[in-house]
This record gives structure tokens, sequence and C-alpha cells, in this order.
């Protein structure tokens, strides 16, 4: 039984040698746990799975088999960055699943926040199981579980839980991060050699641009927020608000306005900016953005994305509005 109190003595892991001296009793508590099994993870591309596998790769290489779905509601290069950190730059034991028609096909039409989240999360976990069931010798599961979400959820994080694995698949958990905070798991992911892009990467939720993509997502609409995204992405990291905020992205509803584009009228729609510090995602405050970036940023979106014609700051604290829009 994996231990889930992390001890009153730990230090908390702030510099590399804190960092390697972690892996190092990782390593050799995974190999000691495994021995020569094959062990399976989900790799989302997000902090916590990307961290779990470099270390799982350096415990146990090619026994480590990672499945990397794409769902189609990615931000702009994100599966593309997967695919080259773990298959090229670490040679791990990947299978790339590009499910984005099987997701859209199912979600056209659906503009209910929830009903879009219990698609998302569904379908995710057929597409998992279904790749799961294809292969053999398979005996434990590996998970990102970190010990915020022990804390919260005595132990069971229901949006990382793959769940509802095939009859008969029966799985011992591999969780190496779970007594880490997410800053510790950060430092780890540093220390791995993992790139600052993908180990500082922002909190993203587990559906992706569909809950940013309001209402009803269409294939175009999808296609202008992820580029619109990662306009704001870039203009941030090259302005050094990256590190100053928390979370920043685009939100598209599904609404249009006339505009004027080449002297005819020109509908389209807006692209919403919210940009917002935490401490604990529980409360959050509004970041304040330079005018002059502001217009940078709105200029580069309505002239270099097709079907943006206004751009709009979200400028509510939480409480009264979540961080996300649905």
């Amino acid at each position: 039984m994996l231990n889930n109190k992390r001890p009153d003595d730990m230090a908390r892991i702030t510099t590399p040698a804190l960092a390697e001296a972690f892996i190092e009793e990782q390593v050799a508590a995974v190999r000691e746990q495994v021995g020569d099994k094959k062990v399976l993870l989900a790799l989302s591309g997000g902090v916590d799975s990307s961290v779990v596998a470099a270390l799982l790769i350096k415990a146990i290489g090619k026994q480590l088999v990672c499945v990397h779905v794409n769902h189609g509601l990615m931000r702009k290069g994100e599966s593309e960055q997967v695919i080259e950190v773990f298959r090229e730059g670490l040679d791990a034991n990947l299978i790339y699943v590009d499910a984005t028609d099987r997701f859209l096909n199912l979600l056209a039409g659906v503009a209910e926040p929830e009903k879009k989240r219990k698609i998302i999360g569904g379908e995710f976990i057929k597409v998992f199981d279904e790749e799961a069931s294809k292969l053999s010798g398979i005996s434990f599961l590996a998970q990102g579980t970190i010990y915020p979400d022990i804390l919260e959820s005595d132990g069971v994080k229901s949006h990382h839980n793959v769940g509802g694995l095939p009859e008969g698949m029966q799985f011992e958990l591999v969780e190496p991060v779970r007594l880490l905070y997410k800053d510790e798991v950060r430092v780890v992911g540093k220390a791995l050699g993992l790139p600052a892009s993908m180990v500082d990467r922002q909190p993203f939720p587990g559906p992706g641009l569909g809950v940013r993509c309001l209402g009803a997502i269409t294939r175009d609409r999808l296609a202008a927020l992820r580029e619109a995204d990662a306009i704001l992405r870039e203009e941030f990291d090259k302005n050094g608000l990256a590190g100053k905020v928390w979370q920043y992205f685009i939100a598209v509803p599904d609404m249009k306005s006339v505009g004027v584009k080449d002297g005819k009228r020109y509908e389209g729609w807006p692209a919403i900016i919210r940009a917002v510090n935490t401490t604990d995602a529980m409360t959050a405050t509004i970041e304040e953005i330079p005018y002059s970036l502001l217009h940078r940023i709105t200029d580069r979106i309505t002239h270099e994305v097709d079907g943006i014609n206004r751009v709009l700051l979200d400028l509510t604290p939480k409480p009264i509005g979540t961080i996300e829009w649905e």
C-alpha cells in the first residue's frame, strides 16, 4: 500500500540538489515496485503526467507505455510538443492517438457545458480503454497524482483516474509524485531535463479548449480560438507576463457582431481575454495588463485570426466570476 501521508519532516523541494535526491529515491522505489513488468500512463502533456513520464522513463525505460490521446481540444502545438519531447527526445514507448474527429463529431450541437465535459471525459476513457486492451502484459497504471489531489479528494483524483478500464484488467498504481506540491513537481521536472515550456505550463482544464469555445463547438470557431490563444501566449511570453500571471487564456463565445474589413461589413466572433492571479484557485484577482500590450494583442488577433473581429477584456475577479467561463 502506498503511503499517502506526507511525512512532517519532509523538506520542501526547492533546489536542483533536493530534486536530484528525490529522483534517485523514486527511481529506486519504482524499480523495486515494478520489477520487470510493464506500466501504462495516460500522458496528457500537463505538468504532472509529463514529470511522471520522465521519471519513469529514467527508472524503467521502455517498460513504460505512454498513451497520448489528442481529443482535438489541445492548445496550438501541444500534442506536437509531447511527441517531440517524449518520443524524439526521451525515446519513450509512446502511442499517439489522434481522436479529433471522434470527439468533435460527438460534441457537434452540444451547447450545455456540463454535457460537453461529460462527453469529453467519457470518450477519453473509451479511447484509453481501447488502446489499453490492445496491449498485453501491463501490470501497473501510473498516474500524475500530487499531494493536493490526495488532500482534496481523500486519495481519489476523479479527473486523473482513468477509471472504467476493461473488465479483468487489474492494475496496481504507480504514483511517484503523490507526496509533492505543484511547485516541487516543477523543480523535479526541470531536474529531469524537461523544457520550461512544459514544466511551467499553466493549469489547463481536462476538457481543454472545449470549455473555452463557448456553447456548441464548431470547427471554424475552435480553429479561431486556438490561433487567438497562441497569439496571447506568445505576447505574454515576449513581454515578461508569462511568469507573473497564474492563468491567462482566450474564450470565444458563440455570437457574432458586425465589423469592417477591407472596406466591407464583416461579421466575426469576439475573443475575450482572461488573465488572473491566484494562490489556491478559490479566489482570483485581475492582472493589470499595460494598454500598449492590449492594443498590440488586439491588432494581431483581429488581423491574423480569420473569423475574429473584436477583442474584449474580462475584468471580473473570483468571486464573482469563476476562472473558466464554462
